[in-house]
């Protein structure tokens, strides 16, 4: 039971000031790639901990079979022991119960979410092809519609979308800008960072971390792609290309240049651009990954005591082979 405490009093202490700590943290916006990373960890490991918690009350109910080895079975009630939780098998029940749903719950939410997004993308490229047309030098598809917009389907097959507008209104250099912007969002696969980031939102609605991680995602997927523009056509540039691309619609399931947050992209842009130091980036990764394996060692630790017993307490019982002493 202690270690089911530890593991569920772990997650509500990440659940409820992650959020705050995370929300006052301006150095995620200066490294948004590394911001996506801390927000993934974090919502991973209350989800992990409260699963872990849940499986750790169980552990002492799993019966041991009456034909293994007398050691086995010794060192299978000593790890049962580690675990030993008050309540017996309803405990345990209601642990595995749990593990089970949030599990399921979670993977179902996943699931229908990339299922929906995929077919979502799948229907909008069947008109594309019928409506569009392919610029090959630009590698992109041309829609013909009076409103400025570009965006992006991603996964398989991807493709990138720009209106006749969006190609009469931009220059060349803006142009470019935006092209690298949506080729930023297929290439570090940001369809399933926020397919993820969404599943858990959906899945657990009440829960206010998860909202503000989805929150946090979809503005920080466009930081990150509006970075990699800027290393191949300059802040300035695809500034003014967001301005003329604002309040510019885009499809379901896709991901586009005018997605959210323009004002705020638009004065990062134009401020002065203080990347994080490398050594700070990993610091972050590091810790984020940390925080992630904490309730795996956790978990753990009681299994580890037990192993590091010299040898498992067995019966007293004679040895095969040895002479009886002599009294």
């Amino acid at each position: 039971m202690r270690v089911a405490a530890l593991l569920v009093g772990y997650a509500s202490v990440l659940g409820v000031l992650g959020p705050v700590l995370l929300a006052r943290a301006p150095w995620l916006g200066r490294a948004p790639r590394m911001g996506i990373w801390v927000w993934q960890a974090l919502t991973a490991t209350v989800i992990l901990s409260v699963a872990l918690a849940g499986l750790a009350v169980a552990v002492p109910t799993v019966p041991v079979s009456g034909g293994l080895a007398g050691m086995l079975q010794a060192c299978v009630m000593a790890l049962r022991e580690q675990y030993a939780a008050p309540g017996g098998a309803a405990i345990a029940a209601s642990g595995t119960v749990l593990a089970l749903a949030l599990v399921g719950r979670v993977g179902w939410c996943l699931a229908s979410a990339l299922f929906r997004a995929r077919r979502a993308r799948t229907r909008h490229a069947e008109v594309l092809a019928v409506v569009g047309s392919d610029r090959p030098d630009l590698g992109v598809t041309v829609l013909d519609d009076d409103r400025p917009a570009a965006y992006c389907l991603p996964g398989h097959g991807h493709r990138i979308v720009l209106t006749t507008a969006a190609l009469a209104a931009l220059e060349p250099p803006a142009l470019k800008a935006v092209i690298a912007h949506e080729r930023a969002h297929i290439r570090q696969r940001h369809h399933l960072v926020l397919a993820y980031a969404e599943a858990l939102e959906w899945a657990f609605p009440r829960v206010a971390l998860f909202a503000a991680a989805a929150r946090e995602t979809r503005r920080l997927v466009e930081l990150a792609a509006d970075d990699s523009a800027t290393r191949r056509a300059g802040a300035l540039t695809l500034a003014g290309a967001l301005v003329e691309l604002a309040g510019a619609g885009a499809p379901a399931a896709s991901l586009a240049a005018s997605g959210g947050h323009v004002a705020g992209r638009v004065r990062r842009l134009l401020g002065p651009q203080r990347p994080l130091h490398r050594a700070a980036v990993w610091a972050g990764v590091l810790g984020a990954a940390a925080v992630l394996a904490l309730p795996l060692v956790l978990a753990a630790e009681p299994a580890m005591a037990a192993t590091s017993m010299n040898a498992c307490p067995l019966p007293d019982a004679p040895v095969a082979g040895a002479a009886p002493v002599a009294g």
